[in-house]
């Protein structure tokens, strides 16, 4: 059956209601290059609080934290000598009873608690406002995926470097598209702001106090996005039209609010479809190829075969070929499905190691597209390309299994 789709060649945000949820999508050309499902919960990531060492455990090196309510989370110990407590003068230590600053910054998966730190930071759309660690020194750090010449130019931005004299400041590459440094700024002035209430409010706040709860979901979403990737953003909510407004008024992004009782908007980009073929294991390529993506406990499978391709007289080169068309497409599925940790790829198996190390170069090419930080490492004896991907959130698929109809 031909599924007949609402065009996307130029990229749009949409934030829409399914299944009682909210979800935001970045759609463009025709795919979905992120989704995520956002639930009101009251200890979401982002979120500082103020906690309570409950036990530490030094076989695993970790200590747990009761954010309140018995809502226990998991603090590194490497992380104990920037902690800031509330209860005592720190002394590079952590006993149990101490109360300390955290943020979430893992939800909790399966059977694994919410992880916490105590390296707070705020995130905006063009920079990423934190404490610095010791010994770290300051300076403006700027996105790696900006050209050398605006680089130099933002590290050497006086109103910034103020900023980074007591915080460690980073610049995101969504800054790369500004005319004016005017917007990063006025950002990074606020967010070092919000951080000096955090930290001067903090020690006179009762334990299990929240002191910040950031942006709506759909927001951060948005700041997630790299802004050469959507051109708008459409939803269909007017409860969140408002939020939305004065978030994309702000920022530059144009904003709709689609109102055609007659065709809802899940239905003019279909994304029902979308997301289903999301969860599928099977997925074509154009060469008449396909992969079967395999998430497993312990990793992600991910195997390239020929399909319907009938091999010619340059098998060798065909190969190539179809490899590099799997490779763009693991990339788009590993961001658009959220899945992370170890990922084993067997690709269609090539005799040229010199094209074995080609495949490799361009995957780490592809991955440093992703906002998730994410590396291909090498190719093992057996031919298999090994990839990491950052765990920050549950996949799309775990998202959605709570859902009806997906």
């Amino acid at each position: 059956m031909i599924q007949r789709y609402m065009t996307t060649h130029k990229g749009k945000i949409l934030v829409i209601r399914h299944h009682e949820k909210l979800l935001a999508l970045l759609l463009r050309d025709n795919q979905i290059l992120s989704a995520q499902v956002m639930e009101e919960i009251k200890h979401a990531v982002g979120h500082i609080h103020v906690g309570k060492v409950q036990s530490i455990s030094e076989n695993i090196g970790a200590a747990f934290i009761d954010l309140g309510g018995g809502y226990l989370t998991f603090l590194p110990l490497a992380e104990v000598s920037q902690a800031r407590l509330t209860n005592r003068r720190p002394d590079g230590s952590l006993k149990v009873g101490d109360e300390l600053l955290v943020q979430i910054s893992k939800e909790p998966i399966k059977t694994k608690l919410a992880g916490v730190t105590t390296r707070l930071s705020l995130a905006g759309q063009y920079s990423v406002v934190s404490l610095r660690g010791k010994g770290r020194a300051s300076g403006v750090q700027v996105s790696s995926k900006l050209d050398g010449a605006a680089r130099l130019r933002l590290q050497n931005t006086e109103a910034l470097t103020e900023i980074a004299e007591r915080y460690r400041l980073i610049v995101r590459t969504n800054a790369g598209g500004l005319t004016d440094t005017a917007p990063l700024i006025q950002e990074a002035r606020e967010l070092s702001a919000v951080m000096d209430r955090i930290l001067e409010t903090g020690p006179y706040r009762t334990c299990y106090s929240c002191l910040y709860e950031g942006k709506p979901n759909y927001i951060t979403f948005i700041e997630n996005a790299y802004r050469s990737e959507y051109d708008e953003v459409i939803t269909d909510l007017p409860e969140i039209y408002d939020g939305l407004f004065a978030y994309c008024a702000q920022s530059g992004i144009p904003l709709r609010l689609y109102e055609d009782a007659l065709l809802p908007l899940y239905k003019l980009y279909s994304t029902e479809a979308r997301l289903q073929e999301l969860m599928d294991k099977k997925v074509w390529l154009k060469s008449g190829g396909y992969l079967v993506i395999e998430p497993t406990e312990a990793l992600i499978s991910i195997d390239v075969n020929t399909g319907k391709y009938e091999s010619g007289k340059e098998k060798e080169e065909t190969y190539y070929r179809i490899n590099k068309e799997a490779a763009k497409m693991i990339a788009i599925h590993l961001r658009a499905r959220n899945l992370s940790g170890m990922i084993l790829i067997d690709f269609i198996n090539m005799k040229d190691r010199k094209r074995e190390q080609e495949l490799l170069q361009y995957m780490q090419e592809l991955l440093k597209q992703d906002p998730v930080p994410a590396r291909a490492h090498d190719m093992t004896p057996l031919g298999l390309m090994e990839l990491t991907r950052k765990k920050t959130a549950p996949s799309l698929a775990r998202q959605l299994s709570s859902q009806k109809g997906v």
